[in-house]
């Protein structure tokens, strides 16, 4: 975490304006000194960086030099912040400010405040952190470090633990499992056509990949099938020149002398040696993902000169690597082994030589339990099996099972090697994201957006870029799963975006491992013991597991010092309150988890805590209201508040939180109505959850038209409990129009009014930005749709859900060419989907062009789905494209609907079916079901229906 703490602090220092008056001006001359110092030095340890983070992980001397410039760098963090913050409250307040550190969209600053004793004060402490520091710079001299280029150039220095070169020799019987993807790669490898295919095989280090490939690679029918088989170690750099002669020497059997090579020349007599003939080629351990290098190679233009049917192969840990290549359509993604197969392997290693003790109950349950511990990891499995070979007593075994795996040193040697060129493959900001994750519990399903928000307030995100915070974390979090660190995603069940994921165990102990300085997880045992790895004073980032009923545990702070904790979760937990003292001493606090416990209220020295910036309480269903002062935390980001069922209220002066940027307030069922001074926080991204936003500018409460200046929000998810008179008029006041960043919309139509022009008046007015993405409508009255939704207007639009609602016609969602999720639900009055639905008219050429997903639910009234009328006949039908990339149409609870539109059936690509199985489709022929691939029915007692007859169809509980 050294290197993006160093790289922010580097930016913060150098973003300093200085203003002055004549009576602070040796002051703030002084400060500027002891900044302009401070920076430099720390500017010169950032060169050795990115060596000291490599030597770290063996040397524990240069791990605590790490401790200490991170101890001194927090400090110097701690004081720009704390600054900023006092300053920055007195600027809303209107206030003059003399002296400015400016970094992001807020301000460090140096001010009289009308007491030049705070300008001394400030200036004690920059003067005594440079003297820590420079005796750090003087200290690093000990150990030799070795400056590196800029980070965006690491990729090609040298590194440390140098990867082993490998080849395609492998005693083929010592790999055990793998055979569907064996099969699988078999198979294409000796299938004919598409010559110059790339086959990306992609995982996390210690998967095998290399190990599979040989076992394929070694396959007889592959070895019989190509005329050249080539097997070439890339790692990194990635030379070129270096590639292309080994290639050469492999493929014309002869070993060049000679030291000074063209690449140009290369590339023509490998052409020369390949001409014609079939060639397998394999480029082991890929790392690159410069573009430019891997078309300067020409490889797959080179086989497309042979003969038809040949291969490259590549093992890489990237998926950006098969993305560079042009090949995710092709890519093979190995996972864990299974648990059979895990057995098989950890068995093959530790009881080699010793049948009698593999037969030895007591060795077979130990074994069975260590296996469970590897998580389907070959690496592991082969590591600790071959430790376990040489403890020969059922003791010895069980010592190694209650270790912690991470502690193992053999681990540490052969395990975290590959995890560590990983991770010195990241940048810094990935890397921090990446080791917070050792704050959350093994086996932990991470929600995408809330890690987000807590990389946020860690300050990981938005590093030297001028871009948004949150659109960074997505950036990131996309890279930590192309580079194999996430597994097990959960997806959104319509649109197949990533929503959460977990971390394998093995990687989750690489984490633990690298910050156990950092990162300290205590395992309550009843009301005063724990259970822990470790306790120091350098704990920032704290988690609490299991805590019984009762008030939160006051031994936390002899396990850590509670005046430097950043992080404070609980997991499992279920505790009442906080102690007001405990919660005096977290003064620099910036993220906390108080989620899905019981407590009753918060102390009011919450509002002391300056620094923080997420507050996750949700779940906490007896929490009824939070305290005055928590309107005072002035650099809260997040405050996360679902499921607190008797939550009534929230603070009136909630608009002093002016850097608030996501509220969540999702299920509070006794929640009315949000404050007004809500409307005047200008920095919000996020207000979800149905909050309730009134339509009538008489109530003291948030209305629509407060709303207005809310300019940077990106997800808006509200209920419009009633509407006055004047509801339309109030309605524009919110001006969604003129929000050009909101790319979520769900607007929950709570109103009785049953007046169509009053529904159709407010829905108008309520016209978003033609930018939105995403569109949920719930439970509109109305029986004409509004303006903007008759039209192509929406022209990015790519999720439209509709619920609840009364009209019995469809808007013409099919004119909106970026539509690619449909979702109409409970949609009571509905009869017919016709030509209006499509948006065919006399011009039309094409209705839903992008459409993948149509889901189709709880439509009891429902009995036709036809174009209708002239779009009926055949000829007609063909000159209208409808649906043409419907990969995914689920039909459940419309027991009225008989049939398919034939269009459905004769033209569109469906992969995806999932249907109520208690329904007779006499439409459904055998040849359509035939040719969808999956085919899913919801279980019933009435039985498979009789057209899927013969065929295996899967079975599964649906939540929609």
């Amino acid at each position: 975490m050294a290197e993006v703490l160093i790289s922010l602090l580097v930016e913060r220092l150098g973003s300093v304006v200085y203003h002055h008056t004549s009576e602070g001006v040796k002051l703030v001359l002084k400060a500027k000194k002891d900044v302009d110092k401070f920076r430099s030095t720390l500017k010169v340890i950032q060169n050795v960086l990115h060596d000291a983070e490599k030597k770290q992980v063996s040397d524990p001397a240069v791990r605590d030099w790490l401790d200490q410039l991170k101890d001194v760098s927090y400090k110097m963090d701690d004081v720009l912040d704390g600054w900023n913050t006092k300053i920055g409250k007195r600027e809303t307040q209107g206030s003059h400010v003399e002296v400015r550190f400016s970094f992001r969209s807020n301000c460090f600053c140096l001010a009289r405040l009308n007491a030049v004793a705070r300008c001394y004060k400030i200036g004690s402490a920059i003067k005594d952190l440079n003297e820590e520091l420079t005796q750090i710079y003087v200290d690093k001299n000990k150990f030799s470090f070795q400056s590196t280029m800029p980070v965006a150039a690491v990729v090609n220095v040298a590194q440390y633990n140098p990867r082993p070169i490998t080849s395609s020799f492998v005693d083929v019987s010592t790999i055990i499992g793998r055979k569907v993807e064996k099969e699988r790669l078999v198979s294409e490898l000796l299938r004919e056509g598409r010559s110059g295919l790339v086959i990306p095989i992609v995982g996390m280090g210690g998967l095998g990949k290399t190990s599979f490939t040989q076992l394929v690679f070694k396959d007889a029918q592959v070895q019989a099938h190509f005329d050249i088989k080539a097997w070439v170690c890339v790692s990194d750099p990635f030379d070129v020149i270096k590639i292309a002669k080994e290639i050469l020497e492999l493929v014309s059997g002869i070993k060049s002398q000679d030291s000074s090579y063209v690449l140009e020349k290369l590339l023509e007599s490998i052409q020369e040696c390949i001409k014609d003939k079939k060639i397998l080629l394999v480029l082991d351990d890929v790392w690159t993902q410069n573009q430019t290098e891997w078309e300067t190679l020409s490889l797959p233009l080179l086989v497309q000169t042979c003969s038809e049917g040949s291969r490259i192969l590549v093992t890489t840990r990237k998926q950006e690597v098969a993305q560079m290549m042009r090949a995710t359509s092709d890519m093979i993604t190995l996972g864990k082994l299974s648990r059979l197969d895990s057995l098989e392997l950890f068995y093959s290693v530790a009881f080699l030589h010793r049948e009698q003790d593999k037969s030895n109950k007591g060795f077979a349950d130990i074994a069975e339990k260590i296996v469970g511990k590897c998580d389907g990891l070959p690496l592991v499995l082969k590591t600790l099996g071959s430790l376990l070979l040489h403890k020969q007593t059922i003791r010895e075994w069980e010592e190694v099972l209650n270790s912690e795996i991470w502690k193992v040193k053999v681990v540490q040697e052969e395990v975290f090697r590959p995890l560590l060129l990983s991770y010195y493959d990241l940048a810094p900001e990935i890397k921090s994201c990446l080791m917070y994750c050792a704050t959350y519990p093994k086996d932990f399903e991470f929600d995408k957006e809330i890690l987000i928000e807590q990389w946020m307030s860690q300050g990981y995100l938005n590093v030297g870029e001028n871009k948004e915070e949150a659109t960074q974390g997505r950036e990131v979090f996309t890279k930590l799963v192309m580079r194999c660190f996430f597994q097990d995603f959960r997806q959104n069940a319509l649109t197949k975006e990533i929503i959460g994921c977990k971390m394998h165990d093995i990687v989750h102990d690489f984490v633990q491992y690298l910050t156990e300085n950092e990162c300290l997880t205590i395992k309550a045992k009843g009301t005063h013991g724990i259970e822990t790895s470790s306790a120091n004073d350098r704990v920032r980032h704290l988690t609490l597991m299991l805590a019984h009923d009762g008030p939160f545990p006051s031994f936390i702070s002899k396990l850590a010092n509670s005046k430097i904790l950043r992080t404070l979760k609980t997991f499992g937990s279920r505790f009442t309150a906080i102690d007001s003292d405990l919660i005096s001493q977290l003064k620099r606090l910036r993220t906390s988890k108080l989620s899905n416990n019981i407590i009753e209220q918060l102390p009011k020295e919450i509002g002391n805590l300056i620094h923080l910036r997420y507050l996750d309480l949700s779940l906490n269903r007896y929490l009824e209201r939070l305290p005055d002062t928590v309107c005072n935390l002035y650099n809260l980001q997040t405050l996360n508040l679902d499921k607190c069922a008797r939550l009534e209220e929230l603070p009136d002066n909630m608009g002093k939180l002016i850097n608030l940027k996501h509220l969540h307030v999702c299920y509070c069922d006794s929640l009315r109505y949000l404050p007004k001074g809500i409307g005047s926080i200008r920095s919000l991204r996020t207000l979800d959850g149905e909050a309730s936003v009134y339509c009538s500018e008489e109530v003291e409460v948030l209305t629509l038209g407060d709303l207005r200046m809310m300019n940077q929000l990106r997800r808006l998810d509200i209920g419009i409990p009633e509407v006055g008179e004047n509801a339309a008029s109030e309605a524009e006041k919110a001006e969604l129009n003129q929000k050009v960043h909101l790319s979520y919309l769900k607007l929950n139509c709570l109103w009785d009014q049953r007046d169509n022009d009053a529904n159709a008046g407010v829905m108008n007015a309520l016209r978003p930005h033609e930018n939105l993405d995403c569109l949920v409508i719930d439970g509109y009255k109305g029986s004409a749709w509004p303006n903007w939704m008759t039209t192509s207007y929406l022209t990015r639009l790519t999720v439209f859900h509709l619920c609840h609602s009364k009209s019995s016609v469809l808007p013409p969602l099919g004119k909106l060419p970026s539509l690619k999720v449909v979702k109409l639900k409970y949609l009571d009055r509905l009869k017919k989907i016709g030509a209006e639905f499509f948006g065919v008219e006399e011009e039309t050429s094409s209705s839903f062009p992008s459409l993948e997903t149509l889901f189709l639910g709880c439509l009891p009234s429902l009995e036709k789905w036809e174009l209708g009328g002239k779009y009926s006949s055949n000829s007609k039908m063909k000159s209208i494209s409808i649906v043409p990339r419907l990969s995914s149409l689920h039909i459940v609870q419309c027991p009225k609907l008989k049939q398919l539109p034939d269009f459905l059936m004769q033209n569109a690509p469906v992969q995806n079916l999932l249907i109520d199985c208690y329904k007779s489709f006499g439409s459904l022929s055998n040849e359509f079901i035939s040719r969808i691939p999956n085919v899913t029915i919801i279980p019933s007692i009435h039985g498979v229906d009789p057209f899927f007859k013969g065929r295996t169809i899967d079975t599964e509980d649906i939540l929609f």
